[in-house]
């Protein structure tokens, strides 16, 4: 038995007497009454409540007339119902009564066809085949087509764009197929649907929700849609989540050309097709870019293209590559650079009576456009172009370029909307390209800065070979404060130096020059590992106190430096060393086994109050010692201790030099994307052969100087110095003098035969003698400046047993080294 819900209308025919004269089958239907039971009765009987005045010959206004009524069933129960009265004619225009229809209270009436059929959404019913069995008029709008026009056909067959996803990229699924889903599954479904709607240049986005239509067994009878456009909505969160990427993807690194590239990638291409950023040379080089005012009128601007990419052809690269671009005087983007505003150009031809066919929403009112925008130019189209936005590159009030963002072969045009985001991008971008311009100037500035303050070449002595590298980081990190040095001191002996300044940048790289000036000057002095420690400590805790800085932000100076002392002595083979925080050096004996280095490593320079160790190492000729910062070690892949390791092994890779050496230290060491500076000191140690070291022991006498002189002159003679012998027969003279007159024995005279000639007397005094400058009648005095200027240079150094005074005269060549 049919549900009373699925019941027809009844149709009831009543002469002008009031009698019913005709009744339907849908009249049995909705009341039981069947035709025998009705024809010939007043139909007045058929109402619960006494008729309306006037019934049925006009009930209600109009001549259809339109009520609300309760009728009698035959079961006796009541039908509430809606009662439409519509009066019939003969030819001769003579009443022959009405025809009254009877729908059930609650099916849809009349003026709910007409909500329907007048409503701003788009709807539809389809059968299961997905045939048009209904829509109305906002959906006919949408797909170009009346109702009539479309009524029996397949959906298919009208929208063939509907079995496509506009956006494939994103894996939407096409819009037929959800249809085809809910009437397979009857299982209701909502989704985002974006199309191009017949006759429209214009992608609209449409919300839609898709359900299915029931009969009373729960079969699916139809398929219905209903949706509305919400394209402005859509397509401002399209920008906003361009914005978000860009938030994300620009600026990631503090270089000028990578940020170039970052903000030509981030809008295409779900914004546009094509982007190019044109920069300044002066920005590349990380100097101040030029004022506006400087252009001339009539003069064409010069700039790089830092990036350019594109959604249609290959754009790539080199990296860092650039390409120098001109923009002649009147061009859209020279005009954008002197005046600092955006255009926008649009190729497309303007519409009937001139006036422009904007695209949809309210950003494409021409009432939202900036001043002269947009310019319709149809000479871009030439270019392949159909839009275009022309942005200048500006950030903190300096001009560093200008940004085209380019749609080749799309029909929408630019919206007013659309210039926001192009220029909300190119703001991001600019404060980011600005940031990497002054990093590269600082980072430039203290790269120099260092590498003036590191040796520029090795100083020449015959103590060790050595060979080095200093490598900073990488363009993404700061210049550090990693340095090293070889300092030659008395008695043939050298220094080997390196350390570290905690930090990054000018700071680093200033207080990397003090400690190594304090170095040197300590170095000088000739004072122990340890003891050089001690005194550069206390040297860093004023200067950490002297620079300390008024903004609790700002660096503190050398706060955190380490550094390594080290002495070899090519006489004794003594290798001499202490550390402040700083990793102990790697020693390689020749067989290749490593000797270990027993020393505790004292506090980081700055601390204060702590004590220094320093070691005693006797090295066999040949030795490898491997001095460096921690950034050699540093690295995700492995830990400090398996740096050590591979360091270890990789030095004991066979190499024909020290320069090679190095070398193949820093391929396998150093990762391609360092983020810190790394410093490298090797050295291989030679021995002073033992017949170009004289030494003798002379007696507290003055009777001993004469001898004395005689045991030079006849050692520099047996080394074939003989135009020596006269200076270094007055400075022994000198020096054994003195010794016998101010110091304390034991007294030991000494010869080295090395680069130079160095003459050492060595006394258990502490006292340590200073130039003077002696009266006209003075008896003395005048010893010391005689030495100073009879040789290359004289010094004292102190030892554990006293001190020693030394001066060295150039040789016209070195030595040639032979076996301990």
């Amino acid at each position: 038995m049919a549900d009373k819900r699925d019941a027809p209308t009844a149709a009831v025919v009543v002469d002008p007497d009031g009698l019913v004269s005709g009744w339907s089958e849908g009249g049995r239907l909705l009341l039981g009454w069947t035709a025998e039971d009705t024809v010939g009765r007043p139909v007045t009987d058929l109402l619960v409540d006494p008729p309306p005045p006037g019934f049925p010959e006009g009930y209600g206004a109009g001549p259809d007339a339109t009520g609300f009524m309760s009728l009698r069933h035959r079961d006796g129960s009541t039908v509430d119902a809606v009662v439409a009265a519509h009066p019939l004619h003969g030819p001769d225009g003579r009443a022959l009564g009405h025809v009254v229809t009877v729908q059930r209270w609650g099916r849809r009436p009349v003026i709910a066809d007409r909500a329907f059929e007048q409503s701003p959404f788009a709807l539809g019913v389809y059968d299961p085949e997905l045939r048009f069995l209904w829509i109305n008029a906002s959906s006919g709008r949408v797909i170009a087509h009346s109702e009539e026009q479309v009524l029996g056909k397949k959906y298919r067959e009208v929208l063939p764009e509907f079995d496509r996803s506009l956006f494939p990229e994103r894996d939407d699924k096409p819009y037929t197929d959800a249809l085809a889903e809910v009437a397979r599954t009857g299982e209701p479904t909502r989704l985002i649907t974006v199309f191009r709607p017949r006759g429209s240049d214009y992608a609209n986005a449409w919300a839609t929700s898709i359900w299915p239509v029931l009969d009373a067994e729960g079969r699916v009878r139809a398929v219905a849609n209903w949706g509305f456009d919400m394209s402005a909505e859509y397509w401002a969160r399209q920008r906003l989540l361009i914005l978000n990427r860009a938030g994300g993807g620009i600026g990631r690194t503090l270089d000028v050309i990578g940020t170039a590239e970052e903000l030509a990638r981030t809008p295409v291409p779900g914004f546009v097709d094509l982007v190019s950023v044109d920069l300044f040379d002066e920005v590349l080089r990380g100097e101040e870019p030029p004022s506006v005012s400087a252009f001339t009128p009539g003069e064409t601007i010069r700039l790089s293209r830092a990036a350019r990419h594109s959604a249609k052809e290959d754009t790539d690269r080199a990296p860092g590559h650039t390409t120098p671009v001109t923009h002649t005087p009147g061009s859209v983007a020279a005009r954008c650079m002197a005046t600092g505003r955006s255009t926008v150009e649009l190729a497309a031809e303007p519409g009937q009576g001139g006036e422009w066919a904007f695209g949809p929403g309210l950003a494409a009112d021409p009432a939202h456009w900036p001043p002269g925008n947009p310019v319709i130019d149809e000479s871009i189209a030439a270019e392949g172009l159909t839009g275009r936005i022309t942005v200048p590159l500006r950030a903190r009030g300096a001009l560093l370029g200008v940004v085209a963002f380019s749609r080749l072969d799309r029909p929408e045009a630019f919206t007013a909307d659309d210039l926001i985001l192009a220029e909300e991008l190119t703001a991001k971008a600019a404060v980011a390209i600005d940031n990497a311009r002054r990093y590269s100037r600082e980072r430039t500035t203290a790269l120099t800065l260092q590498r003036s303050l590191l040796p520029q070449g090795l100083p020449n002595q015959e103590a060790v070979e050595v060979a080095s590298r200093y490598l900073p980081g990488g363009t993404g990190a700061e210049v550090g404060g990693d340095w090293f040095d070889v300092i030659p001191l008395s008695g043939a002996r050298v220094a080997l130096v390196v350390g570290d300044v905690v930090g990054h940048g000018l700071h680093a790289s200033a207080g990397m020059g003090r400690l190594r000036t304090a170095v040197r000057t300590l170095a000088d002095v000739d004072l122990p590992p340890d003891e050089l420690l001690t005194h550069l400590d206390d040297l860093v805790l004023h200067l950490a106190g002297d620079l300390q800085p008024t903004d609790p932000l700002q660096p503190t100076g050398e706060s955190g430096a380490t550094c390594l002392y080290t002495v070899y002595d090519p006489v004794s083979r003594r290798f001499t060393l202490a550390s402040a925080g700083h990793p102990l050096p790697l020693v390689i004996s020749p067989d290749g086994t490593s000797i270990p280095v027993a020393v505790q490593p004292g506090p980081p320079l700055g601390i204060g109050g702590l004590p220094f160790e320093a070691t005693e190492l006797e090295l066999p000729e040949g030795s490898l010692l491997a001095l460096y910062t921690d950034g050699l070690l540093a690295s995700r892949e492995r830990d400090v201790d398996e740096g050590v390791a591979e360091l270890q092994r990789v030095l004991n890779h066979s190499a024909t030099s020290l320069e090679a050496l190095c070398d193949t230290v820093i391929d396998a060491m150093l990762p391609e994307r360092r983020t810190d500076d790394a410093a490298l000191l090797l050295a291989r140690t030679h021995a002073l052969a033992r017949r170009h070291v004289a030494d003798w022991d002379v007696e507290p006498d003055h009777a001993q100087v004469p001898r004395a002189r005689k045991f030079a002159v006849d050692q520099v003679d047996a080394w074939g110095l003989e135009e020596a012998a006269f200076v270094t027969e007055l400075v022994v003279s000198e020096l054994v003098t003195n010794a016998i007159r101010y110091g304390e024995p034991p007294i030991r005279l000494r010869l080295i035969r090395d680069t130079s000639l160095i003459c050492e007397v060595s006394d258990a005094s502490n006292t340590a003698p200073h130039l003077r400058r002696a009266r006209a009648f003075d008896e003395g005095g005048r010893g010391l400046l005689l030495v100073a200027q009879l040789t290359q240079g004289w010094g004292t150094r102190h030892t554990t047993n006293g001190k020693t005074i030394w001066c060295a005269q150039a040789l016209p060549g070195p030595p040639q080294s032979e076996p301990h």
